[in-house]
C-alpha cells in the first residue's frame, strides 16, 4: 500500500491546505459580502448554475459578459413553489412569444412573477426550453451535470434540490441571450446573440426563488459546446406601482397585475 504524500493526506494537513485558500478570489464566484447596495452578485461560469431568493421588488440583472452566455431561467413564488413560471401562458396571454422591455413573465395563475424592465439583447427564447442529458450526450458526448458539456435540465435538478424541489418540479424554462424565431411551418430558427455586454433586467413582482442554468442553447447550430460566464446581480427595489404605464400597457397586463395584487394582499388600484 502506498502512503499518500499530498498536502491533504491527513486531517491536519487538509485543514491547513483549506485555510490557505482563505481570501482567494477567482473569476467565477459569488462576491461575499455582496457589494454595497446589492443583495447578491455572482459570476456564473459557462456550464454551471446558480440559485437565489429575492424579495418582491428586487431588480435582477443578467449580463452576458463575453457574448456566449445563455441564461436558462426558472422562477417560483417563494413559499408557494407550486406557482411557477409558465412559458406557454407567458407567450399566449401576451399574444407574443418574443420577450423585450415591458414583457411579463407569468405563472399559470395569471399572475406576474417578473417584469422585463430593460433589455439590450433582444435575443431570447420562450419556445424551446433547455437541453437534456440525452440530447447533450448525443451532440457532445456527455450531458451530465459535472461533465464538460452539462445539460440545462441536469443543472436545474441540482439547483432545485437546494430548495426542496425535484425533477417533477421543473417546468419548461425561458432562455436569455440566445433567441429563436418561429417560422410559418412551425420550425424554430436560431437568431444568435447580441454579443458581449448584453443585459436584461427583471423586476420581481412577488418574492421569488430563482434558478439559473448557464449552458449552451439546445438549438445552437455549431458543433462544439459554447458557453461563457454570466453575471448575476440583484439589488433592492419595489414592485411595479399603481400608475406605472406598464400596468395598463395592455388589457392582459392590467389583469395580470391585478391578479398579482390580490395574491399579495396588497391591492394598489381599484377594480
Amino acid at each position: 500500500m502506498t502512503t499518500p504524500t499530498t498536502s491533504t493526506a491527513t486531517a491536519v494537513a487538509a485543514r491547513a491546505h483549506a485555510r490557505a485558500q482563505h481570501g482567494t478570489v477567482v473569476d467565477c464566484m459569488p462576491l461575499l459580502p455582496p457589494p454595497p447596495g446589492t443583495l447578491w452578485e455572482e459570476k456564473v461560469a459557462g456550464g454551471n448554475y446558480t440559485h437565489l431568493t429575492v424579495p418582491a421588488g428586487a431588480e435582477l440583472t443578467l449580463t452576458d459578459t463575453e457574448g456566449e452566455a445563455c441564461a436558462h431561467l426558472l422562477l417560483y413564488v417563494t413559499d408557494r413553489p407550486w406557482e411557477r413560471l409558465n412559458t406557454a401562458d407567458t407567450a399566449k396571454v401576451q399574444w407574443n412569444a418574443y420577450l423585450g422591455a415591458g414583457s411579463l413573465l407569468l405563472s399559470d395563475q395569471g399572475r406576474v412573477l417578473a417584469t422585463v424592465l430593460r433589455d439590450t439583447s433582444g435575443h431570447h427564447d420562450t419556445l424551446t426550453g433547455t437541453s437534456t442529458a440525452a440530447r447533450n450526450t448525443a451532440r457532445y458526448g456527455d450531458g451530465s451535470a459535472h461533465g464538460p458539456s452539462p445539460a440545462g435540465r441536469e443543472l436545474f435538478k441540482l439547483a432545485a434540490a437546494k430548495h426542496g424541489l425535484t425533477a417533477r418540479d421543473l417546468p419548461p424554462s425561458i432562455s436569455f441571450f440566445r433567441g429563436v424565431r418561429a417560422e410559418p411551418d412551425g420550425a424554430l430558427t436560431p437568431t444568435g446573440a447580441a454579443g458581449p455586454g448584453a443585459r436584461v433586467t427583471l423586476r420581481a413582482e412577488q418574492p421569488l426563488t430563482v434558478l439559473i442554468a448557464n449552458t449552451a442553447h439546445p438549438l445552437d447550430p455549431r458543433p462544439g459546446y459554447h458557453c461563457t460566464p454570466l453575471l448575476v446581480r440583484a439589488v433592492p427595489g419595489t414592485p411595479t406601482a399603481a400608475g406605472d404605464p406598464l400596468r395598463t400597457a395592455t388589457p392582459e397586463a392590467h389583469r395580470a397585475y391585478l391578479n398579482t395584487d390580490a395574491a399579495n394582499s396588497t391591492p394598489r388600484e381599484g377594480r
